[in-house]
Protein backbone atom coordinates (compact mmCIF):
# COMPACT_ATOMS: atom_id res chain seq x y z
CA UNK A 1 0.00 0.00 0.00
CA UNK A 2 1.21 2.92 -0.88
CA UNK A 3 2.27 5.68 1.57
CA UNK A 4 2.67 9.00 -0.71
CA UNK A 5 1.39 12.12 1.14
CA UNK A 6 -2.60 13.40 -0.59
CA UNK A 7 -2.10 15.96 -3.46
CA UNK A 8 -1.62 19.44 -2.02
CA UNK A 9 -4.13 20.69 -4.58
CA UNK A 10 -6.58 18.35 -2.65
CA UNK A 11 -5.32 19.14 0.62
CA UNK A 12 -5.44 22.78 0.24
CA UNK A 13 -9.12 22.19 -1.64
CA UNK A 14 -10.27 21.02 1.44
CA UNK A 15 -8.79 22.98 3.66
CA UNK A 16 -10.41 26.12 1.97
CA UNK A 17 -14.08 24.36 1.21
CA UNK A 18 -14.54 23.07 4.99
CA UNK A 19 -15.46 26.35 6.03
CA UNK A 20 -17.96 26.84 3.70
CA UNK A 21 -19.37 24.34 4.60
CA UNK A 22 -19.62 25.30 8.10
CA UNK A 23 -20.56 28.70 7.39
CA UNK A 24 -22.88 26.97 5.07
CA UNK A 25 -24.69 24.89 7.46
CA UNK A 26 -24.22 27.75 10.41
CA UNK A 27 -26.15 30.00 7.77
CA UNK A 28 -28.85 27.53 7.33
CA UNK A 29 -29.64 26.93 11.29
CA UNK A 30 -29.68 31.00 12.06
CA UNK A 31 -31.62 31.16 9.13
CA UNK A 32 -33.98 28.78 9.94
CA UNK A 33 -34.64 30.06 13.91
CA UNK A 34 -34.71 33.55 12.64
CA UNK A 35 -37.74 32.37 10.66
CA UNK A 36 -39.26 30.27 13.42
CA UNK A 37 -38.50 33.80 15.51
CA UNK A 38 -40.49 35.82 13.38
CA UNK A 39 -43.37 33.31 12.19
CA UNK A 40 -43.76 32.96 16.40
CA UNK A 41 -43.99 36.36 16.61
CA UNK A 42 -46.65 36.84 13.76
CA UNK A 43 -48.88 33.82 15.67
CA UNK A 44 -48.20 34.96 18.70
CA UNK A 45 -49.39 38.79 18.12
CA UNK A 46 -52.59 36.93 16.34
CA UNK A 47 -53.43 34.29 19.22
CA UNK A 48 -52.73 37.65 21.90
CA UNK A 49 -55.99 39.51 19.89
CA UNK A 50 -57.92 36.57 19.42
CA UNK A 51 -57.76 35.64 22.74
CA UNK A 52 -58.16 39.55 23.84
CA UNK A 53 -61.53 39.27 21.78
CA UNK A 54 -62.66 35.88 23.12
CA UNK A 55 -62.02 37.06 26.72
CA UNK A 56 -63.93 40.32 25.87
CA UNK A 57 -67.55 37.74 24.94
CA UNK A 58 -67.10 36.43 29.03
CA UNK A 59 -68.71 38.84 31.06
CA UNK A 60 -69.53 38.70 34.36
CA UNK A 61 -72.73 38.59 36.16
CA UNK A 62 -74.17 39.18 39.47
CA UNK A 63 -75.15 35.13 39.12
CA UNK A 64 -72.92 33.70 36.81
CA UNK A 65 -70.99 34.28 33.76
CA UNK A 66 -73.03 35.86 30.22
CA UNK A 67 -71.01 34.48 27.31
CA UNK A 68 -71.85 36.41 24.45
CA UNK A 69 -70.02 33.98 21.78
CA UNK A 70 -72.33 33.99 18.82
CA UNK A 71 -72.22 31.07 15.95
CA UNK A 72 -70.88 33.54 13.60
CA UNK A 73 -67.55 33.92 16.05
CA UNK A 74 -67.47 30.36 15.85
CA UNK A 75 -67.26 29.93 12.05
CA UNK A 76 -64.92 32.52 11.69
CA UNK A 77 -62.02 30.97 13.98
CA UNK A 78 -62.92 27.61 12.48
CA UNK A 79 -62.86 28.83 9.13
CA UNK A 80 -59.34 27.41 7.78
CA UNK A 81 -59.82 23.60 8.75
CA UNK A 82 -55.90 23.42 7.96
CA UNK A 83 -55.13 25.98 10.66
CA UNK A 84 -57.80 25.57 13.14
CA UNK A 85 -58.05 28.10 16.04
CA UNK A 86 -58.71 26.22 19.30
CA UNK A 87 -60.11 27.85 22.33
CA UNK A 88 -60.99 27.22 26.33
CA UNK A 89 -62.72 28.99 28.71
CA UNK A 90 -61.76 28.06 32.13
CA UNK A 91 -61.88 29.17 35.86
CA UNK A 92 -58.66 27.86 37.50
CA UNK A 93 -58.10 25.54 39.18
CA UNK A 94 -59.95 23.77 36.47
CA UNK A 95 -63.54 24.95 36.29
CA UNK A 96 -64.51 24.30 32.17
CA UNK A 97 -66.68 27.12 30.70
CA UNK A 98 -66.39 26.60 27.52
CA UNK A 99 -64.46 25.37 24.39
CA UNK A 100 -62.11 22.14 24.04
CA UNK A 101 -61.76 21.25 26.96
CA UNK A 102 -58.62 18.55 25.96
CA UNK A 103 -56.13 21.82 25.02
CA UNK A 104 -52.42 21.87 27.15
CA UNK A 105 -52.42 23.23 30.45
CA UNK A 106 -50.54 25.83 31.25
CA UNK A 107 -46.61 24.05 31.66
CA UNK A 108 -45.53 23.30 35.35
CA UNK A 109 -43.57 26.58 36.76
CA UNK A 110 -45.36 28.61 34.48
CA UNK A 111 -46.29 31.90 36.26
CA UNK A 112 -48.57 33.98 34.14
CA UNK A 113 -49.06 37.90 34.53
CA UNK A 114 -52.58 39.09 34.84
CA UNK A 115 -53.55 41.09 31.74
CA UNK A 116 -50.88 39.83 29.77
CA UNK A 117 -50.62 36.97 27.53
CA UNK A 118 -48.35 33.57 28.16
CA UNK A 119 -47.37 31.78 24.87
CA UNK A 120 -46.09 27.71 24.90
CA UNK A 121 -45.76 24.59 22.88
CA UNK A 122 -48.11 21.83 23.42
CA UNK A 123 -49.36 18.79 22.25
CA UNK A 124 -52.72 17.79 21.23
CA UNK A 125 -53.77 13.97 20.55
CA UNK A 126 -55.40 14.15 17.21
CA UNK A 127 -58.82 12.12 18.33
CA UNK A 128 -59.10 14.91 21.22
CA UNK A 129 -60.11 17.77 19.19
CA UNK A 130 -63.05 15.30 18.19
CA UNK A 131 -64.06 16.09 21.37
CA UNK A 132 -64.74 20.18 20.69
CA UNK A 133 -67.90 21.36 22.46
CA UNK A 134 -67.79 24.28 20.30
CA UNK A 135 -70.40 22.69 17.68
CA UNK A 136 -70.89 19.75 14.69
CA UNK A 137 -68.61 21.58 12.71
CA UNK A 138 -65.77 21.57 14.63
CA UNK A 139 -66.30 17.97 15.83
CA UNK A 140 -66.25 16.85 11.85
CA UNK A 141 -62.88 18.84 11.59
CA UNK A 142 -61.87 17.34 14.40
CA UNK A 143 -61.89 13.66 13.43
CA UNK A 144 -60.68 14.36 9.92
CA UNK A 145 -57.11 15.64 11.14
CA UNK A 146 -57.56 12.58 13.54
CA UNK A 147 -57.38 10.32 10.61
CA UNK A 148 -54.04 11.73 9.45
CA UNK A 149 -52.04 12.18 12.43
CA UNK A 150 -51.15 11.02 16.27
CA UNK A 151 -50.61 13.86 17.61
CA UNK A 152 -51.20 17.81 16.39
CA UNK A 153 -48.48 20.67 17.82
CA UNK A 154 -49.69 23.74 18.89
CA UNK A 155 -49.24 27.32 20.02
CA UNK A 156 -51.08 28.38 22.85
CA UNK A 157 -51.94 31.48 24.36
CA UNK A 158 -52.73 31.86 27.97
CA UNK A 159 -54.31 34.90 29.26
CA UNK A 160 -55.20 35.05 32.84
CA UNK A 161 -57.95 37.73 33.83
CA UNK A 162 -59.52 38.78 37.05
CA UNK A 163 -62.90 39.70 37.63
CA UNK A 164 -65.43 39.59 40.65
CA UNK A 165 -68.65 40.11 41.77
CA UNK A 166 -70.15 41.63 45.14
CA UNK A 167 -70.78 37.95 46.12
CA UNK A 168 -67.71 36.52 44.86
CA UNK A 169 -65.36 38.88 44.76
CA UNK A 170 -61.25 38.09 43.72
CA UNK A 171 -62.42 35.05 41.00
CA UNK A 172 -59.67 34.45 37.87
CA UNK A 173 -60.46 33.65 34.40
CA UNK A 174 -58.17 31.29 32.22
CA UNK A 175 -58.66 31.94 28.64
CA UNK A 176 -56.79 29.46 26.07
CA UNK A 177 -56.22 29.95 22.61
CA UNK A 178 -54.25 27.20 20.42
CA UNK A 179 -53.15 27.28 16.75
CA UNK A 180 -51.73 24.30 14.84
CA UNK A 181 -47.97 24.62 14.47
CA UNK A 182 -48.10 22.92 11.21
CA UNK A 183 -48.19 26.00 9.12
CA UNK A 184 -45.64 28.07 11.16
CA UNK A 185 -43.62 24.89 10.41
CA UNK A 186 -44.39 25.28 7.00
CA UNK A 187 -43.87 28.83 6.35
CA UNK A 188 -40.27 28.70 8.27
CA UNK A 189 -39.01 25.90 5.92
CA UNK A 190 -40.25 28.09 2.59
CA UNK A 191 -38.29 30.85 4.52
CA UNK A 192 -35.24 28.52 4.63
CA UNK A 193 -35.34 26.47 1.14
CA UNK A 194 -35.39 30.49 -0.19
CA UNK A 195 -32.92 31.18 1.68
CA UNK A 196 -30.49 28.33 0.82
CA UNK A 197 -31.01 27.53 -2.38
CA UNK A 198 -29.52 31.36 -3.13
CA UNK A 199 -26.74 30.67 -0.78
CA UNK A 200 -26.22 27.22 -1.93
CA UNK A 201 -26.09 28.65 -5.41
CA UNK A 202 -23.20 31.14 -3.87
CA UNK A 203 -21.21 28.29 -2.43
CA UNK A 204 -21.03 26.17 -5.45
CA UNK A 205 -19.72 29.35 -7.35
CA UNK A 206 -16.85 30.06 -4.64
CA UNK A 207 -15.76 26.62 -4.58
CA UNK A 208 -15.04 26.92 -8.53
CA UNK A 209 -13.58 30.34 -7.60
CA UNK A 210 -11.44 28.45 -4.88
CA UNK A 211 -10.77 25.69 -6.70
CA UNK A 212 -9.41 27.92 -9.92
CA UNK A 213 -7.52 30.11 -7.52
CA UNK A 214 -5.33 26.91 -5.74
CA UNK A 215 -4.70 25.88 -9.16
CA UNK A 216 -3.48 29.45 -10.13
CA UNK A 217 -1.73 29.50 -6.71
CA UNK A 218 0.29 26.37 -7.46
CA UNK A 219 1.04 27.15 -11.06
CA UNK A 220 4.36 28.00 -10.23
CA UNK A 221 4.71 24.39 -8.82
CA UNK A 222 3.45 22.94 -12.13
CA UNK A 223 6.07 25.36 -13.96
CA UNK A 224 8.50 23.79 -12.18
CA UNK A 225 7.78 20.67 -11.94
CA UNK A 226 8.13 20.42 -16.04
CA UNK A 227 11.06 22.48 -16.07
CA UNK A 228 12.86 19.78 -14.03
CA UNK A 229 10.34 16.61 -15.82
CA UNK A 230 11.52 18.12 -19.16
CA UNK A 231 15.28 18.13 -19.00
CA UNK A 232 17.92 15.38 -19.60
CA UNK A 233 19.38 13.55 -17.00
CA UNK A 234 22.68 15.26 -17.22
CA UNK A 235 21.34 18.69 -17.61
CA UNK A 236 22.10 20.06 -14.38
CA UNK A 237 22.00 23.80 -15.71
CA UNK A 238 20.05 26.04 -12.68
CA UNK A 239 16.06 26.04 -12.83
CA UNK A 240 14.64 29.13 -14.14
CA UNK A 241 12.88 30.98 -11.07
CA UNK A 242 11.81 34.21 -13.05
CA UNK A 243 8.49 35.85 -11.45
CA UNK A 244 8.42 33.15 -8.75
CA UNK A 245 6.84 33.48 -5.46
CA UNK A 246 8.69 33.55 -2.38
CA UNK A 247 7.78 30.21 -1.36
CA UNK A 248 8.60 28.36 -5.09
CA UNK A 249 11.92 30.59 -5.35
CA UNK A 250 13.23 29.21 -1.69
CA UNK A 251 12.42 25.71 -2.92
CA UNK A 252 13.75 26.39 -6.66
CA UNK A 253 16.95 28.13 -4.98
CA UNK A 254 17.67 25.23 -3.14
CA UNK A 255 17.59 23.05 -5.93
CA UNK A 256 19.86 25.18 -7.51
CA UNK A 257 22.04 24.77 -5.25
CA UNK A 258 22.29 21.08 -5.06
CA UNK A 259 22.10 21.29 -8.51
CA UNK A 260 25.09 23.63 -8.74
CA UNK A 261 26.98 21.10 -6.29
CA UNK A 262 26.71 17.91 -8.39
CA UNK A 263 27.47 19.78 -11.56
CA UNK A 264 30.71 21.35 -9.98
CA UNK A 265 31.48 17.50 -8.60
CA UNK A 266 30.36 16.01 -12.45
CA UNK A 267 32.57 18.92 -13.59
CA UNK A 268 35.81 17.92 -11.54
CA UNK A 269 35.47 14.38 -12.07
CA UNK A 270 35.01 14.77 -16.08
CA UNK A 271 38.26 17.53 -15.25
CA UNK A 272 40.44 14.78 -14.39
CA UNK A 273 39.15 11.99 -17.04
CA UNK A 274 40.12 14.46 -19.44
CA UNK A 275 43.82 15.60 -17.87
CA UNK A 276 44.18 12.34 -17.36
CA UNK A 277 43.62 11.13 -21.05
CA UNK A 278 45.74 14.21 -22.25
CA UNK A 279 48.89 12.80 -19.82
CA UNK A 280 48.33 9.24 -21.34
CA UNK A 281 48.33 10.17 -24.79
CA UNK A 282 52.41 10.48 -24.94
CA UNK A 283 53.38 7.67 -22.68
CA UNK A 284 51.01 5.65 -24.80
CA UNK A 285 52.40 6.61 -28.18
CA UNK A 286 55.80 6.39 -26.91
CA UNK A 287 55.16 2.56 -25.87
CA UNK A 288 53.35 1.96 -28.56
CA UNK A 289 56.21 3.44 -31.20
CA UNK A 290 58.88 1.23 -28.86
CA UNK A 291 56.52 -1.79 -29.32
CA UNK A 292 57.18 -1.34 -32.91
CA UNK A 293 60.79 -1.28 -32.96
CA UNK A 294 61.17 -4.02 -31.00
CA UNK A 295 58.99 -5.93 -33.46
CA UNK A 296 61.34 -5.37 -35.64
CA UNK A 297 64.70 -6.41 -34.11
CA UNK A 298 63.04 -9.62 -32.04
CA UNK A 299 64.18 -12.88 -33.68
CA UNK A 300 63.05 -15.11 -30.64
CA UNK A 301 59.55 -16.26 -31.85
CA UNK A 302 58.21 -16.21 -28.11
CA UNK A 303 59.35 -13.21 -27.35
CA UNK A 304 57.90 -11.80 -30.66
CA UNK A 305 54.38 -12.99 -29.40
CA UNK A 306 55.19 -10.90 -26.19
CA UNK A 307 56.20 -8.02 -27.76
CA UNK A 308 52.63 -8.51 -29.98
CA UNK A 309 50.54 -8.52 -26.78
CA UNK A 310 51.90 -5.41 -25.56
CA UNK A 311 51.75 -3.88 -28.60
CA UNK A 312 47.78 -4.67 -29.08
CA UNK A 313 47.16 -3.66 -25.80
CA UNK A 314 49.12 -0.37 -25.97
CA UNK A 315 47.04 0.45 -29.36
CA UNK A 316 43.65 -0.66 -27.67
CA UNK A 317 44.90 1.71 -24.76
CA UNK A 318 45.64 4.67 -27.16
CA UNK A 319 42.34 3.96 -28.65
CA UNK A 320 40.28 4.34 -25.29
CA UNK A 321 42.62 7.29 -24.24
CA UNK A 322 41.43 9.28 -27.67
CA UNK A 323 37.59 8.01 -27.11
CA UNK A 324 37.82 9.05 -23.45
CA UNK A 325 38.95 12.80 -25.49
CA UNK A 326 36.47 12.31 -27.53
CA UNK A 327 33.83 12.14 -25.18
CA UNK A 328 35.15 14.83 -23.08
CA UNK A 329 34.68 17.45 -26.13
CA UNK A 330 31.37 16.22 -26.74
CA UNK A 331 30.18 16.84 -22.61
CA UNK A 332 27.48 19.59 -22.26
CA UNK A 333 30.42 21.84 -20.69
CA UNK A 334 32.60 21.59 -23.21
CA UNK A 335 30.60 21.59 -26.11
CA UNK A 336 28.82 25.23 -24.97
CA UNK A 337 32.35 26.66 -25.05
CA UNK A 338 32.00 26.23 -29.02
CA UNK A 339 30.37 28.15 -31.75
CA UNK A 340 27.74 26.80 -33.46
CA UNK A 341 27.01 27.53 -37.01
CA UNK A 342 25.44 26.61 -40.06
CA UNK A 343 27.03 24.14 -42.30
CA UNK A 344 26.29 21.11 -45.45
CA UNK A 345 25.63 18.23 -43.21
CA UNK A 346 26.42 16.26 -47.20
CA UNK A 347 29.35 17.83 -47.55
CA UNK A 348 30.92 16.86 -44.95
CA UNK A 349 29.70 13.54 -44.72
CA UNK A 350 31.21 12.99 -48.33
CA UNK A 351 34.33 14.22 -46.84
CA UNK A 352 34.94 11.87 -44.60
CA UNK A 353 33.54 9.09 -46.38
CA UNK A 354 36.60 9.90 -48.47
CA UNK A 355 39.06 9.96 -45.66
CA UNK A 356 37.93 6.76 -44.53
CA UNK A 357 38.31 4.74 -47.33
CA UNK A 358 41.90 4.01 -46.72
CA UNK A 359 41.01 2.65 -44.06
CA UNK A 360 37.75 0.80 -45.85
CA UNK A 361 40.37 -1.25 -48.03
CA UNK A 362 42.99 -1.83 -45.51
CA UNK A 363 40.22 -3.99 -43.82
CA UNK A 364 38.34 -5.30 -47.13
CA UNK A 365 35.31 -3.30 -47.00
CA UNK A 366 33.77 -1.53 -49.58
CA UNK A 367 32.68 1.89 -48.75
CA UNK A 368 30.90 4.37 -50.71
CA UNK A 369 28.58 7.31 -50.34
CA UNK A 370 25.38 8.05 -51.45
CA UNK A 371 22.99 11.18 -51.45
CA UNK A 372 19.50 12.17 -52.96
CA UNK A 373 19.31 14.88 -55.04
CA UNK A 374 23.18 15.29 -55.08
CA UNK A 375 23.06 19.07 -55.72
CA UNK A 376 20.73 20.23 -53.37
CA UNK A 377 22.67 20.99 -49.57
CA UNK A 378 21.31 19.34 -46.23
CA UNK A 379 22.48 22.31 -43.75
CA UNK A 380 22.38 21.96 -40.24
CA UNK A 381 23.55 24.08 -37.35
CA UNK A 382 25.50 22.62 -34.88
CA UNK A 383 29.40 21.78 -34.20
CA UNK A 384 30.49 20.35 -36.86
CA UNK A 385 33.74 19.17 -35.12
CA UNK A 386 31.57 17.29 -32.81
CA UNK A 387 29.05 15.70 -35.99
CA UNK A 388 32.88 14.80 -37.98
CA UNK A 389 33.84 12.66 -34.40
CA UNK A 390 30.06 11.20 -34.31
CA UNK A 391 30.20 10.09 -38.47
CA UNK A 392 33.63 8.80 -37.91
CA UNK A 393 32.73 6.61 -34.96
CA UNK A 394 29.96 4.97 -37.20
CA UNK A 395 32.27 4.60 -40.04
CA UNK A 396 34.51 3.25 -37.86
CA UNK A 397 32.43 0.80 -36.17
CA UNK A 398 30.57 -0.39 -39.56
CA UNK A 399 34.30 -1.03 -40.65
CA UNK A 400 35.67 -2.57 -37.79
CA UNK A 401 32.72 -5.02 -36.84
CA UNK A 402 30.94 -5.62 -40.66
CA UNK A 403 33.86 -7.92 -41.54
CA UNK A 404 35.92 -8.33 -44.44
CA UNK A 405 33.85 -8.43 -47.95
CA UNK A 406 31.04 -6.46 -46.01
CA UNK A 407 29.76 -3.09 -47.63
CA UNK A 408 29.24 0.02 -46.16
CA UNK A 409 27.14 3.17 -47.32
CA UNK A 410 26.82 6.21 -46.31
CA UNK A 411 24.15 8.05 -47.15
CA UNK A 412 22.36 11.51 -46.37
CA UNK A 413 18.77 12.75 -46.96
CA UNK A 414 15.78 15.40 -45.85
CA UNK A 415 12.80 14.09 -44.88
CA UNK A 416 9.89 16.20 -44.40
CA UNK A 417 6.87 14.80 -41.59
CA UNK A 418 5.67 17.42 -39.13
CA UNK A 419 9.01 18.78 -39.18
CA UNK A 420 11.96 18.90 -41.34
CA UNK A 421 14.93 16.68 -40.55
CA UNK A 422 18.48 15.79 -42.09
CA UNK A 423 18.88 12.01 -42.19
CA UNK A 424 22.51 10.85 -41.81
CA UNK A 425 22.63 7.04 -42.13
CA UNK A 426 25.58 4.23 -41.89
CA UNK A 427 24.26 0.77 -43.45
CA UNK A 428 25.98 -2.20 -43.37
CA UNK A 429 25.39 -5.54 -44.85
CA UNK A 430 27.50 -7.45 -41.65
CA UNK A 431 26.36 -9.96 -39.33
CA UNK A 432 24.73 -7.24 -37.39
CA UNK A 433 23.54 -6.97 -33.67
CA UNK A 434 20.82 -9.08 -32.03
CA UNK A 435 17.23 -7.50 -31.39
CA UNK A 436 17.96 -6.85 -27.92
CA UNK A 437 21.73 -5.12 -28.01
CA UNK A 438 20.34 -2.55 -30.58
CA UNK A 439 19.80 -0.10 -27.79
CA UNK A 440 21.96 -1.52 -25.20
CA UNK A 441 24.82 -0.67 -26.96
CA UNK A 442 25.05 2.97 -26.88
CA UNK A 443 25.58 2.82 -23.20
CA UNK A 444 29.28 3.74 -22.22
CA UNK A 445 31.59 0.80 -21.91
CA UNK A 446 29.17 -1.42 -23.11
CA UNK A 447 30.81 -4.01 -26.11
CA UNK A 448 28.41 -6.14 -28.13
CA UNK A 449 31.39 -8.35 -29.24
CA UNK A 450 34.45 -9.02 -27.54
CA UNK A 451 35.97 -9.08 -31.36
CA UNK A 452 38.39 -5.93 -32.42
CA UNK A 453 40.13 -3.06 -30.00
CA UNK A 454 37.02 -1.39 -29.41
CA UNK A 455 36.44 -0.19 -25.94
CA UNK A 456 32.56 0.62 -25.70
CA UNK A 457 32.89 4.19 -26.24
CA UNK A 458 32.47 4.97 -29.39
CA UNK A 459 28.42 4.81 -29.95
CA UNK A 460 27.94 6.22 -26.40
CA UNK A 461 30.02 9.11 -28.10
CA UNK A 462 27.34 9.43 -30.73
CA UNK A 463 24.53 9.43 -28.52
CA UNK A 464 26.13 12.82 -26.60
CA UNK A 465 27.19 14.61 -29.81
CA UNK A 466 23.47 13.76 -31.28
CA UNK A 467 21.78 15.05 -28.10
CA UNK A 468 24.04 18.22 -27.77
CA UNK A 469 22.21 18.77 -31.28
CA UNK A 470 18.37 17.92 -30.66
CA UNK A 471 18.90 15.09 -32.75
CA UNK A 472 18.27 11.38 -32.01
CA UNK A 473 19.83 8.11 -33.08
CA UNK A 474 18.66 4.71 -33.28
CA UNK A 475 20.47 1.57 -34.69
CA UNK A 476 18.19 -0.47 -36.71
CA UNK A 477 18.63 -4.31 -37.78
CA UNK A 478 18.92 -4.97 -42.15
CA UNK A 479 17.12 -7.59 -43.75
CA UNK A 480 18.70 -10.27 -44.14
CA UNK A 481 21.77 -9.08 -41.93
CA UNK A 482 23.23 -5.87 -41.71
CA UNK A 483 22.87 -2.87 -39.12
CA UNK A 484 21.45 0.62 -40.26
CA UNK A 485 22.74 3.88 -37.68
CA UNK A 486 20.54 6.34 -38.55
CA UNK A 487 20.96 10.08 -36.93
CA UNK A 488 18.21 12.30 -37.26
CA UNK A 489 18.60 15.90 -36.72
CA UNK A 490 16.54 19.39 -36.89
CA UNK A 491 17.37 20.93 -40.39
CA UNK A 492 17.49 24.90 -40.78
CA UNK A 493 16.46 27.09 -43.71
CA UNK A 494 18.77 27.57 -46.65
CA UNK A 495 18.18 31.18 -47.12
Amino acid sequence: MSNAAPSLHRQLFIWLLMPQVVLWLAAALFTYKLAEHYTNAAIDASLSQTSRTLARQVKPLDNGLFIDFPRAAQDILEADPSDRVLYTVSMPPGQFILGNRNLPALPPGAKPVYGEPYFYDGTLAAADTAASDADDQANAVGKKSAGKSSAVRLRVAALLLRYGTTDSPGQSMLVQVARSSTNREALAGQILLDTVLPLSALMALMTMIVWGGVRTGLKPLALLQRQVEGRAANDLTPIKIDAAPPEVRSLALAMNSLLLEVNHNVVAQKRFISDAAHQLRTPLAGLKSQTELALLDAKDPALQARLQLVHSSATRSAHLVNQLLSLARAEPESASQQARQRFDLSRMAREITTEMVPRALAAGVDLGFESIDMNVSKPVRGFESLLREALVNLIDNAIRYAGPGASVTVRVYAQTTQTAQILLEVEDNGPGLPAGELEHVFERFVRATHDGTGCGLGLAIVREIVERHAGRVRLLPVLPHGALARIELPAVDQG
